[in-house]
């Protein structure tokens, strides 16, 4: 009988993470407790206890002088909250894809999104995950789940939706649930946050499952990914066992099989994989099987062996997880177990320069890349500035699936667009993709931190993103906003996006508005640019408003500026005031009282004396005393006299009849046509 055991059988990352960070602290003489089970491994947790680890449920039950374990599933911030109320010293063991997962849903629920996630709403991590949230939330279990959970909320499709996975959640049914909500909330936003080894670790049991007669699967009951695995197997293996102990196993199981397949939880320790591989090889059948990956553990090998098979495991471009020892300005020491130490210079820390003593502090955890090894001085070189490269590019990867909206920094401008830096990554972003408008220089970019998507990756890691895209979709946002509150008469602070020949264009918050350029000015104007200038911050208000054509009128002068408001406010009848000739008609000159209010002399009005024309007496620019005889607010009229003020000559000639009615009737003349006037005079 042949007996494959799964390569990735056993401690995931974030276990093995949690499990050794309480070993480390019993180690250093602390007293420890966990917050609930470190992991769901009956067998580990009571070697744990034999250690003088408790298990406790809630923070406040810790003494003061132990150390409170979070659990690689995480808790929510009340937790957190909670035990700093207390006064408890905690140790976070939370797996960091998890934290990763409390990130999200707390930007994004901060940001208004409704969240929704994809696990069991019982497991201790989506408890976890519901408690970094801010916004409302829904967990499904299935796609019917979520079909159910969409038809009693239909509003769910059409607000921001940011969707999360527990990292132990059936990869097969997150891949039919991403489907779904593509096709129904086209506003969703996906992030695929099932753990990578998780996903390995299912594939590799499904193609076991399918190429063998029986199937072992070894891990706590109690397990979400242990049980996750037996759904997986059990679908495509009717012969699938799901056991804790190697004491479980039976004979009968394997009586016709020629094929043995072994898959173990993340949270099933390497001991106990090692003795169910063992009691299968020597009781079940004889000498015929063949097992894989069955070898010594370093708790069994001697010092020599274990530091000779540390050297051998620890490969180029192998990935760990060190402990600063030491740090100076050029150079980082850390220890990364197995009796290897590793040495982290500062161009391999970051691409950017850093201060490492400021950076870094001794016992902080980093994540590495090994590239060179020495083997006879048990030395390794380290990276952490590939590692995050690596890590980075992996999001880069995952954020083309999900449309997930990334972050970096501008650093060239080059021919045919701009290169953003993204966690190490470099991404090439086109002209056309770079800026809202193809009218906008590249060149303001450089330096700038910005927003992107990937919409395309193509071969050696090279990466294609698009600008454009977030800031439209973030400018569509802000207009649906805009048009759901605004009103006529709102008073707006905007900004002055262009300037045409009949008006400026102002954005006022995502939508842009039209003044014309006859509400820029009470005055008369030819350009726009004689009263604002584009990137001006001006206050307008709305005027009209067209949701169907999505257009908005603005008004831009204020009627306390109203220069008729004014004059009504400071003129009266039979007041005197000095006043400049602007224009003149054949029956009579035009006068300025203030900016924007002309009266009329009429030509019988100008002397104490018949007047041929205007021009005989009056010239354009000249200052002279006039009388207000007459107002007409109504009809904007305003007429003058400068006859009323000058002594009566002793022969002054007779004014014709006609002459002074016009002087009553046609001195008052509407404002248009005054303007109109004055101009053919002036020309």
């Amino acid at each position: 009988m042949k007996i494959t055991l799964a390569k990735t059988a056993g401690f995931c990352f974030g276990v093995n993470r949690a499990v050794q960070m309480v070993y480390d602290l019993v180690d250093s003489g602390e007293r420890v407790c966990t917050l609930g089970p470190i992991i769901h491994n009956s067998q580990m947790v009571e070697e744990l206890t034999s250690k003088g680890v408790r298990v406790v449920n809630t923070p406040d039950e810790a003494q003061r002088d132990e150390t409170l374990v979070i659990r690689s599933h995480g808790v929510g911030k009340a937790v957190y909250d909670e035990a700093e109320s207390v006064g408890v010293k905690v140790c976070d063991a939370t797996c960091p894809f998890v934290a990763k997962i409390h990130k999200i849903v707390a930007e994004q629920s901060a940001g208004g999104d409704i969240i929704l996630i994809a696990g069991d709403e019982k497991h201790h991590e989506v408890i976890g995950i519901t408690g970094h949230c801010t916004s409302p939330y829904y967990v499904f279990s299935s796609i019917e789940e979520l079909e159910n959970l969409l038809e009693n909320h239909p509003k769910i499709k059409k607000i921001p939706v940011s969707v999360v996975s527990q990292t132990t959640f059936n990869a097969k049914k997150w891949e039919n649930a991403q489907i779904f909500l593509k096709k129904v909330c086209t506003n969703a936003k996906i992030f695929d946050t099932i753990c990578n080894a998780t996903s390995t670790r299912q594939t590799e049991a499904q193609e076991l499952a399918a190429a063998n007669d029986v199937m072992v699967v070894i891990g706590g009951r109690h397990s979400s990914n242990t049980v996750k695995l037996y759904d997986v197997c059990v679908a495509l293996c009717q012969n699938t066992h799901l056991i804790e102990t190697a004491a479980e196993l039976k004979p009968e199981w394997f009586l016709t099989a020629n094929k043995v397949g072994v898959v173990a939880g993340a949270s099933t320790p390497a001991g106990i994989i090692k003795e169910v591989i063992k009691t299968m090889s020597e009781n079940l059948q004889p000498v015929e099987e063949q097992v894989e990956l069955a070898q010594k553990s370093f708790e069994e090998m001697t010092d020599e062996e274990a530091f000779e098979a540390s050297l051998n495991s620890l490969t180029g471009e192998q990935k760990v997880c060190g402990t600063v020892v030491a740090v100076n300005a050029t150079e980082i020491t850390v220890d990364i177990g197995r009796g290897v130490t590793g040495y982290v210079s500062a161009d391999e820390y970051s691409s950017e320069p850093v201060d490492l003593l400021s950076e870094v502090k001794v016992d902080d955890k980093l994540n590495l890349i090994i590239m060179k090894i020495s083997d006879q001085e048990g030395t390794a070189m380290l990276s952490k500035r590939r590692y995050d490269a690596i890590a980075g590019w992996d999001n880069i990867v995952a954020a083309k699936d999900s449309g997930e909206v990334l972050h970096g920094t501008v650093r060239d401008v080059i021919k045919g667009g701009v290169v953003v830096y993204s966690n190490n990554v470099r991404v090439f972003i086109p002209a056309s993709q770079a800026t809202a408008s193809r009218n906008d220089a590249l060149e303001d970019l450089k330096g700038q931190e910005v927003d992107f998507r990937i919409i395309e990756i193509g071969r050696g890691r090279r990466a294609i993103g698009s600008i454009r895209s977030v800031l439209r979709e973030a400018r569509k946002e802000a207009e649906e906003k805009v048009w759901a509150s605004i009103a006529v008469g709102d008073r707006i602070t905007g900004t002055v996006k262009s300037l045409t020949s009949y008006g400026a264009f102002v954005d006022i918050g995502g939508v842009d508005g039209m003044v014309h350029i006859s509400e820029l000015s009470w005055n008369r104007i030819k350009n726009p640019a004689e009263v604002v200038a584009v990137g001006d911050e001006i206050e307008v208000y709305v005027k009209a408003l067209d949701a169907d054509k999505k257009k908005i009128s603005l008004g831009y002068k204020k009627a306390e500026d109203n220069p008729w408001t004014i004059f009504q406010s400071n003129y009266n009848v039979d007041d005197v005031v000095t006043v400049k000739i602007v224009s003149m008609t054949t029956y009579g000159a035009f006068a300025r009282i203030i900016p924007g209010v002309d009266g009329l002399i009429h030509i019988s009005q100008i002397a104490n004396k018949h007047v041929a024309k205007p021009q005989d007496e009056l010239t354009v620019g000249q200052e002279v005393e006039a009388k207000i005889t007459a107002i007409d607010l109504d009809k904007k009229r305003v007429s003058l006299s400068i006859r009323v003020l000058l002594e009566p000559e002793v022969k002054e000639e007779a004014v014709a009849e006609d002459e002074v009615v016009a002087s009553t009737e046609d001195a008052v003349v509407e404002a248009p046509v005054v303007e109109e006037v004055a101009e053919e005079a002036a020309e």
